[in-house]
């Protein structure tokens, strides 16, 4: 999907993909906090996108955005705001709980115990309660919902009333349990922009307009954002207003990069930190995308940690930077663009 949104007026072509859900299907199927969180993101535009456009990027019908916003917006002032978050638990507040699951029936517990302690398959014994009790569905179960209590219901309570500590007959020593398996990620806005989907000439910096971007804090929620272009080593450092809230973050990156050319400013990369859990309203406002290292990986992002060190050497940790005035770091930025920087075999000056 393209949006034609500028910033300041600007117009940009905006290609979302990637960056918000994949399309699905007209068919009904539940908002995930992915979908509400790009529904925020919209509907927070100075020219806030249609609820027609939202549906038909999330592949749903536009009467489930309509009741999605009118139901879960919250009182903002005198005004209703939709936050993705809010609306996400308020749902997994009232959908259905489900029906208690068949193994809590004591008998048909008991058999199915009892079977898998004579190291029989879940299969198998699900076949045998079906050829002994083949009048009472009650005493009947479905191997699948054996595996599901083995391992994944109350942490494999079932699995902990076993005598032995093997009940699945294969070469290996089962289904690997859920606790083991990789979990969905808590960090939504990682969809489609995690490392491995950034452009691969990002990477030998042949292309100018990617940067790596970062936060440089101080006590009492104080920091500087900091971006530095890959290619170049142009660096940009701007001051948080004594908040990091994601907006506050993403707003003030905007005014950074305001006025720079749009093919110098293709990508950034940053960490996975929540400050950027809002950087779906930065790619639609300035046609910028973003992508995110691998947790504890410093070696991808050598560049800004770079700088990062460079202004340590203005300001070391621990420095207040709510007592550091705008005009000094723009001061700082300058000295640090105008230094001579090593790169491969010869010198580079911005």
């Amino acid at each position: 999907m393209e949006f034609a949104q500028g910033y300041h007026g600007g117009a940009h072509t905006v290609d979302l993909t990637g960056v918000v859900p994949e399309r699905a299907s007209r068919k009904y199927r539940r908002l995930t906090l992915a979908d509400r969180a790009f529904i925020q993101a919209a509907r927070s535009l100075p020219a806030p996108v249609s609820m027609r456009g939202i549906a038909a990027e999330l592949g749903v019908a536009p009467s489930t955005v309509s009741r999605e916003i009118t139901a879960h917006s919250v009182r903002h002032g005198r005004d209703r705001k939709y936050v993705a978050e809010v609306a996400h638990y308020r749902a997994l507040a009232v959908r259905p709980r489900p029906r208690p699951g068949k193994l809590t029936d004591p008998r048909l517990r008991a058999r199915v115990v009892a079977g898998l302690n004579q190291k029989h398959s879940p299969q198998q014994v699900a076949h045998r309660l079906r050829v002994d009790f083949p009048d009472h569905p009650e005493l009947q179960v479905s191997h699948e919902t054996i595996y599901q209590a083995l391992y994944v219901q109350g942490k494999g309570a079932l699995r902990h009333e076993l005598t032995v500590e093997k009940a699945l007959r294969s070469g290996r020593t089962g289904r690997v349990p859920q606790s083991k398996l990789p979990r969905r990620s808590n960090r939504p806005w990682l969809a489609g922009a995690r490392l491995s989907d950034r452009p691969a000439e990002v990477d030998d910096r042949a292309v100018p307009g990617h940067w790596e971007g970062d936060l440089v804090v101080g006590p009492g929620n104080s920091g500087l954002v900091t971006l530095v272009e890959r290619q170049t080593r142009f660096a940009l450092v701007g001051r948080l207003p004594g908040v990091r809230d994601s907006m506050t973050v993403v707003e003030l990156m905007q005014r950074m990069i305001r006025g720079l050319p749009s093919e110098f400013v293709r990508t950034i990369t940053w960490d996975q930190g929540q400050e950027m859990a809002q950087h779906h309203t930065f790619t639609i406002a300035t046609g910028c995308r973003m992508y995110f290292w691998d947790p504890h990986s410093p070696w991808q992002r050598g560049t800004n940690e770079n700088l990062n060190g460079l202004i340590r050497d203005f300001y070391p940790k621990g420095t207040n930077f709510n007592q550091v005035t705008d005009e000094e770091i723009a001061g700082m930025q300058d000295l640090l663009n105008d230094r001579p920087r090593q790169t491969g075999s010869s010198d580079l000056r911005v």
